[in-house]
């Protein structure tokens, strides 16, 4: 018998990461500087499914109604282009064609997933889609594929076989292969929708995408942002911890509880290990990454939860002027890297802090 739970439902809404946004109540003056600084103090929210989850959108300022729509068409922009599952994006046609000359967003995805690819070892493959596929998380008709169809569609999940070229913006599939670059298109849509935030001059917001939280500016009363992280283990709404911070950060968080199925039993999580075509098995129940590069976090987030705690804190110490990292382990133990050891308090947890040297 299988059990299918897949968790996008209004109340979770897939938020891993909750924030706490503290705005102040503007105070009505005579004069035009205090009118401007009530504009500023005001905020806007708007909510938005799209890219297979809920999204919400704060935004301070004077400007913020009309910031609030373009970043709404951004997003719808965006998920037109990179959506696996929509016949007509950029991204199926590539797959359909294996072969296209693509927009600088899809090219710049593409660019930075394979990127990611190197850096990791692999372990972040967006050649991973047929298995995923094969799997049902991109479907919801889950069941777990036999054995002979994951060893047959492992001998295409390889991303370092994509030709790209980033002048002239074309891509070049191998024959069979057929990728998905959502493994960090929000962390790319959330810095894209900061950007108009930036442009529009608003004096501070927050993007929540899912379990990706991006805040920019800071808050009225000059104090951080309060973003805490859901406890993947409890239904009770407690919390792993709550990280202070202060703008311009991404915080994005994966675990195998996000999405998954039973089967017999037997849990299978949608974070697919490439080097097995199985649910990763690493003792990591969740990974947290920090990061002003939210495209970066993403794509981190889940190739952490791939490593296991001990090729994750080796990673992290090659690249730790880029992120930082809450590692939750399947024995209920946190790491946290030393760049969030004054930020980040949990009520719950002992936190080991994990020093670059």
């Amino acid at each position: 018998m299988i059990i299918k739970k897949h968790l996008l439902t209004i109340s979770a809404m897939c938020l891993f990461c909750m924030i706490f946004v503290c705005g102040c109540k503007a105070n009505i003056g005579s004069s035009s500087a205090d009118s401007s600084d009530a504009e500023a103090d005001l905020s806007s929210e708007r909510s938005v499914f799209a890219m297979d989850t809920y999204m919400t959108l704060t935004a301070y300022g004077s400007a913020r109604e009309d910031a609030l729509d373009a970043a709404i068409a951004e997003i719808q922009r965006l998920e037109a282009l990179f959506n696996a599952e929509d016949p007509d994006s950029e991204i199926s046609q590539l797959n359909e064609n294996g072969e296209a000359t693509v927009s600088k967003d899809t090219g710049y995805l593409i660019g930075r997933s394979l990127e990611l690819y190197d850096s990791t070892g692999g372990l972040f493959d967006i050649a991973i889609y047929p298995l995923m596929q094969a799997w049902g998380f991109t479907t919801q008709d889950f069941a777990v594929p036999e054995e002979d169809t994951i060893s047959g569609l492992l001998k295409y999940t390889d991303a370092s076989r994509i030709e790209y070229d980033p002048d002239a913006l074309t891509v070049r599939l191998p024959e069979n292969m057929r990728i998905d670059p959502g493994g960090i298109a929000k962390g790319y849509t959330s810095a894209s929708v900061v950007e108009i935030f930036e442009e529009y001059g608003i004096t501070a917001g927050v993007v929540s995408l899912g379990g990706n939280v991006q805040v920019y500016g800071n808050k009225a009363d000059g104090s951080p942002w309060n973003i805490a992280i859901r406890d993947p283990d409890t239904s009770s709404g407690d919390y792993l911890g709550v990280l202070a911070l202060s703008a311009p950060k991404a915080v994005i968080t994966s675990g195998g509880y996000e999405r998954y199925f039973e089967e017999n039993g037997i849990t299978y999580h949608h974070i697919l290990d490439p080097r097995t075509g199985y649910p990763a098995s690493s003792g990591l129940t969740s990974v947290t990454i920090v990061s002003s590069d939210g495209t970066l976090a993403d794509g981190l987030s889940t190739a952490l939860f791939i490593m296991g705690k001990d090729d994750a804190v080796s990673y992290w110490r090659s690249h730790a002027d880029e992120f930082d990292f809450i590692l939750l382990d399947d024995a209920g133990e946190i790491y946290i890297s030393e760049g969030i050891e004054d930020i980040f308090s949990s009520d719950l947890y002992d936190i080991n802090t994990v020093y670059a040297d």
